[in-house]
């Protein structure tokens, strides 16, 4: 069996990941964004909790490239960025302070890019050493079944003093830049790769039996369907990327993203119809695959994200093909 996964493990591998070049991958619209985006499909694949640290850690190395600065060799990374339900970072005469959710590796990143607001209503993205004994973990907020190795509780900012050295970038770099929105599609590939890897476990567990009868097999069908069309969108994204970095492609990373999430959907209902409840019960890495897809992909904000999309289709902006 199986032994349950641990944050400090995961964490290992990814610093030993990053230490060998496994997942040295180019920045997003440099021309190579469908090789950085496959990367990060195949970390899903591998594992939800692996591939949530790793992508933050990718993606803060890119911001950091972005703003013209360097990365600290060795160290790993995360974003910092969340405001969820009041929350958040506040940075006022050089001190952050606040309280700021979903900080995943907080126990064993080395720094963090964390986001935070300022007085006159702008926002400030700082690069922080999380060695700092004023940075204060909250380890019983996270208390999730799903994702529960990639360690993200609440931390808390007790009145941390910041350099203008570690300003990464101009007011309102964080949002402004190009790159947030190729950031967003990365998390895409996150969770298609997910999908893909519970898919596979699927296939493992038919294969240990007597093999599929019809109706699984319909499922499997329906799913490679589902999650081709959605790799097909992800390269065509990609390389829309890397054609025109300078585009403005909010728009077709919310259409990546509720694609995505949607072919989420459809593999975390059918499995478990595929497989009945033995792999659920007596399998803990696939019910723990299960269980951590679905609290990953509710970083899509479901209806409120597809009403925007709305909004801008309902402007004039849609993408439909061919042009008229």
């Amino acid at each position: 069996m199986t032994p349950p996964r641990d944050a400090a493990s995961v964490a290992r591998e990814l610093r030993q990941l990053v230490a060998d070049g496994s997942i040295e991958v180019p920045d997003p619209g440099a021309g190579r964004t469908i090789e950085r985006w496959a990367t990060l499909a195949l970390l899903g694949r591998r594992d939800l909790t692996l591939a949530r640290l790793g992508e933050g850690h990718l993606d803060a190395v890119s911001i950091l490239h972005q703003a013209g600065r360097a990365e600290i060799p060795e160290a790993l990374y995360g974003v910092w960025a969340a405001r969820s339900a009041g929350t958040g970072a506040y940075l006022k005469d050089g001190v952050l302070s606040g309280t700021v959710r979903f900080c995943s590796g907080a126990h064993s990143l080395d720094r963090a890019l964390i986001a935070a607001l300022t007085p006159d209503g702008g926002s400030m993205l700082l690069d922080v050493d999380l060695r700092d004994p004023r940075i204060q973990r909250q380890a019983d907020t996270w208390q999730a079944v799903g994702m529960d190795a990639s360690d993200s509780p609440d931390i808390i900012l007790d009145d941390v003093a910041v350099s203008t050295a570690a300003h990464v970038g101009p007011p309102g770099f964080y949002l402004g830049r190009p790159g947030f929105w190729w950031g967003g599609g990365g998390v895409a590939a996150v969770w298609y790769g997910g999908a893909r890897g519970l898919v596979d476990r699927t296939i493992d567990y038919l294969r240990s039996g007597k093999g599929p009868d019809e109706h699984q097999l319909a499922h499997l069908g329906d799913l490679e369907a589902t999650l081709a069309a959605t790799s097909s969108l992800l390269e065509a994204t990609a390389r829309l990327i890397d054609a025109e970095p300078e585009t403005d492609v909010m728009r077709e990373i919310w259409v990546l993203r509720a694609a995505t999430e949607r072919a989420v959907r459809a593999t975390i209902d059918q499995v478990p119809r595929i497989t009945g409840p033995t792999p659920l019960s007596r399998d803990r890495a696939f019910a723990q695959a299960l269980t951590d897809l679905q609290v990953y992909v509710r970083q899509h904000h479901a209806e409120r994200d597809l009403a925007a999309l709305g909004r801008l289709i309902s402007e004039g902006k849609d993408g439909t093909w061919p042009a008229r």
